[in-house]
């Protein structure tokens, strides 16, 4: 290999979807739209939850909490797009790559625990409804997202450095719409065996163990509402895990068929998969939410009420 394509790169190409000018202008403003009904509808479950006093409860912070994650999850992605798009330029910083790969891993991990912590709070309510408040103490919500916080950010520190240790020849155009951590492995000029084997042990372990959390939590509830004596008592207790179940299954569905396999194989299907997980997700999460729960939608009611 020439001198020319030794040369480490300062920057990256972000290709996106398509090449075409008119392709390029649909693209912008959905997801223009998509980022505006994602900072609204999950800004507006923060503030319902936080100026209505029936709301301060566990269940509803973690929801918060999770909605604060699914604005930043979008945040690192969807700005840089758009404003490329009007610059009129697809290029990306070496340093802002990376910055922007690191946040990526830690807020989408993020929102893996925060699904687990959920379904472990849902758990606790249907399971043991006697003891809830002495289980799901203030301590222990702040203990579990706390530890969730902390796991995330040391693995995306890891990925990062085992990242930043590659070399990036001549070839920086990366085939995605973000620095997403396949795409890059992809034009590497390195040897990426250690990255791809951490991202297969280390990776798929963040990864799972929470979804093997909410599997575990989900198995526990099913197993005790189908003992309930009446239809109606079942229902309810259904009616309040229906919404997480179906962000669970949007959420993992995406995410385990993007990752969980070689990154030499990195397709379009993968990128079209990393859209639903970064975009489609954190803005659908708001409607899920509040369209099936009573409680959210009366505060959310009343919160439009005072402007």
């Amino acid at each position: 290999m020439d001198t020319d394509n030794q040369t480490r790169v300062t920057e990256f190409l972000l290709m996106g979807f398509s090449e075409t000018p008119e392709q390029e202008e649909g693209l912008f403003w959905l997801f223009f739209c998509t980022y505006l009904v994602t900072i609204l509808g999950n800004s507006l479950i923060i503030l319902a939850i936080s100026c209505d006093s029936h709301l301060h409860t566990p269940m509803y912070l973690f929801l918060a909490i999770l909605s604060f994650v699914d604005i930043m999850a979008s945040s690192v992605t969807i700005p840089k797009i758009m404003a490329n798009h009007i610059l009129g330029s697809k290029s990306i910083s070496y340093v802002g790559c990376m910055t922007q790969m690191y946040f990526f891993i830690t807020f989408t991990n993020m929102d893996g625990f925060l699904l687990s912590v959920m379904a472990y709070d849902r758990y606790v309510a249907i399971c043991c409804p006697l003891h809830y408040t002495m289980i799901i103490r203030p301590k222990l919500c702040i203990l579990l997202v706390s530890v969730s916080w902390v796991i995330t950010n040391l693995h995306a520190l890891l990925h990062t450095l085992l990242m930043v240790r590659l070399t990036f020849c001549s070839n920086n155009a990366v085939y995605d719409f973000f620095c997403d951590p396949y795409a890059m492995l992809n034009i590497s000029c390195s040897d990426t065996f250690i990255n791809d084997l951490v991202v297969f042990t280390v990776g798929a372990l963040i990864f799972m163990t929470p979804f093997t959390c909410i599997i575990v939590s989900y198995g526990y509830i099913f197993s005790n509402v189908w003992k309930l004596p009446s239809a109606q008592g079942i229902r309810k207790a259904l009616s309040t895990c229906g919404s997480h179940i179906t962000v669970v299954s949007l959420f993992y569905g995406a995410i385990l068929g993007v990752y969980m396999h070689p990154s030499s194989t990195f397709s379009t299907y993968d990128k079209v998969a990393t859209v639903i997980f970064t975009m489609l997700t954190p803005m659908v999460n708001p409607f899920i939410y509040s369209l099936r729960n009573r409680d959210m939608k009366e505060a959310l009611r009343k919160l439009i009420l005072r402007f």
